[in-house]
């Protein structure tokens, strides 16, 4: 009991050691999976979103490049034309200071002609003005009801006082309208007179309403046009270019939101991370499903290494076991062939003497001796016999012959178990040429597997018949338990068992080998709880092992 207890525990060990090994071979698998993907991922897409990422920042930069250029031309041509549009009036209006009288300008009738052909010539003229060196406007002609207005007080009478002529800033004054001034002296002896232009502002579009402080900081000074970035109130970028006019307290500015001039740069920056995620995402699905390929085609490989490898080992080890009983059976002969003559002389010496007391009980026993050791010589021929095939050797075979033999060696089994085994041979059945030993070991593992499966008092029949012309049958049934569908599929697949405990899976597909190496095929029927039926097609004489 000691012996088999720990036989069934360094058993259970094995196929503790085999799940472990199983979970950690699938374990390195997996992880070489995830390697492949995540390195071939990194080569391969780090370098897309990299190169995506640097043509992105090259073309904003061309693109921004781009258009910086018209609004600084924008901006530039602005200037030339604000301060063109300035000059012309400053000119028109020293001119007509200096050309015209005291008198004449004094003329209210005349003032307001000089005013009409100065809106006709020069556009821009809302109204004119005439002021004494009090600051008082003794004289007007516009729309506005600013006449004997004093201006003494405003800075840009002190101002054009000083320079003789000046352009103010924008404001609201008596007209409560936004407007600027362009004022010039008119110098004579005992005094002076005035002269003062006024030109609407207009409303503005990103920088609130008129005469409100602007929003963006004051650009540093620059005598020329100049094109920077900047921000407005509410946080959006800007395109900004300004420029000092001549002449003048204005700053030009020329605002454009980026986000309105980069639309296009915007639209195509979409469309190229669309891409690319899409890109990437095609790449991932290749990169997974050519790594798990790869990597199944491995698995593939060692599991095949793995198999071929044990399969050598295990054949290596049947061809040892089938040397050592050989050997034992050689051995064996020996001491039976003295047991046989001792057992026989005895016989001899008690038949002769079978008439005294207790004679005839001699005699049975020496029969028996003599019945047990040739029962011994038959099996040990059949072991030698067995032994034989692993030289592939042709020869003439009686089939009901070779399956009695293999069945010989299962008759105890049989007995104890009470299985009835039937075999049924046709008469006329042709010997076949093939090699006995192979035939042996393929009817073995098959009427092997037959016992495993039926009860105690089950039933096995074996039944040899013509397939065709040039073919044999060997049937072998049982009423066993019988094979599910599932299984039915693998079972002559190497490692593949149903015998949890000791089971190797490797006689069926041995067995399969065999067959396909002498010739022949196989065939199995089976249904769960009914039975199953191998079926064993033979030539009549194997091509294969005899050429």
């Amino acid at each position: 009991m000691k012996l088999e207890t720990g036989g069934k525990n360094r058993l259970a060990h094995g196929h503790h050691d085999e799940r472990t090994m199983a979970r950690e071979t699938s374990q390195s698998y997996r992880q070489l999976l995830t390697y492949s993907v995540l390195l071939t991922a990194l080569v391969s897409v780090v370098p897309l979103v990299l190169m995506t990422g640097a043509n992105h920042r090259q073309y904003w930069q061309t693109m921004k490049s781009e258009m910086r250029q018209p609004i600084a031309r924008l901006t530039s041509n602005a200037r030339m034309s604000i301060e063109d549009f300035i000059e012309k009036h400053l000119a028109a209006l020293t001119y007509l200071a200096n050309d015209r009288s005291h008198d004449e300008l004094c003329d209210q009738l005349r003032l307001a002609t000089t005013l009409a052909n100065l809106k006709e010539s020069f556009h821009g003229f809302v109204d004119i003005g005439i002021l004494d060196e009090q600051g008082r406007q003794s004289y007007y002609a516009g729309p506005y009801d600013v006449k004997n207005k004093d201006y003494s007080g405003h800075d840009w009478f002190r101002e054009v006082c000083v320079k003789g002529q000046y352009v103010s800033d924008v404001f609201l004054g008596y007209r409560n309208l936004p407007h600027f001034i362009i004022a010039v002296k008119k110098s004579q002896a005992g005094g002076g007179r005035f002269q003062a232009l006024r030109i609407i502002q207009t409303q503005t579009r990103f920088s609130g309403n008129l005469l409100e402080r602007c929003p963006l900081e004051v650009p540093p000074y620059s005598t020329r046009t100049e094109l920077v970035d900047s921000v407005d109130k509410t946080g959006k970028q800007l395109f900004l270019g300004y420029a000092y006019l001549n002449q003048t307290p204005f700053i030009l500015m020329v605002l454009e939101r980026q986000e309105d001039v980069m639309k296009n740069w915007f639209s195509l920056r979409n469309d190229s991370i669309l891409l690319l995620v899409g890109s990437v995402a095609v790449l991932l699905v290749v990169i997974l499903g050519g790594c798990s390929y790869f990597v199944n085609r491995i698995r593939e490989a060692d599991f095949s290494y793995r198999r071929a490898l044990h399969n050598i080992q295990y054949t290596n080890k049947m061809a040892s076991i089938g040397r050592l009983a050989a050997g034992v059976a050689h051995e064996i002969n020996n001491p039976l062939a003295i047991i046989n003559e001792n057992a026989g002389l005895l016989k001899d010496i008690v038949s002769l003497k079978a008439a005294q007391p207790g004679g005839h009980d001699f005699v049975k026993i020496a029969n028996a001796i003599l019945k047990s050791v040739t029962r011994c010589k038959a099996i040990t021929h059949r072991l030698l016999g067995f032994a034989k095939r692993m030289d592939t050797t042709t020869e003439t075979i009686v089939l009901e012959t070779l399956l009695r033999e293999v069945l010989g060696f299962l008759g105890r089994e049989a007995e104890h178990r009470n299985i009835q085994v039937n075999v049924t041979v046709d008469a006329d059945l042709p010997q076949i040429e093939s090699d006995r030993g192979q035939l042996q070991q393929v009817f073995l593992n098959i009427v092997t597997n037959a016992f495993a499966a039926v009860q105690d008092g089950g039933k096995i029949d074996i039944s040899a018949s013509s397939h065709d012309p040039g073919h044999v049958a060997i049937a072998i049934s049982d009423n066993g338990h019988g094979i599910s569908k599932e299984n039915l599929e693998q079972i002559f697949e190497p490692f593949f068992t149903t015998k949890q405990e000791y089971g190797t899976g490797l006689g069926l597909s041995i067995t399969y080998g065999i067959v396909q190496k002498l010739g022949g095929g196989i065939e199995v029927e089976s249904t769960v709880g009914v039975g199953t039926r191998f079926t064993v097609i033979l030539p009549l004489r194997n091509q294969k092992v005899a050429e």
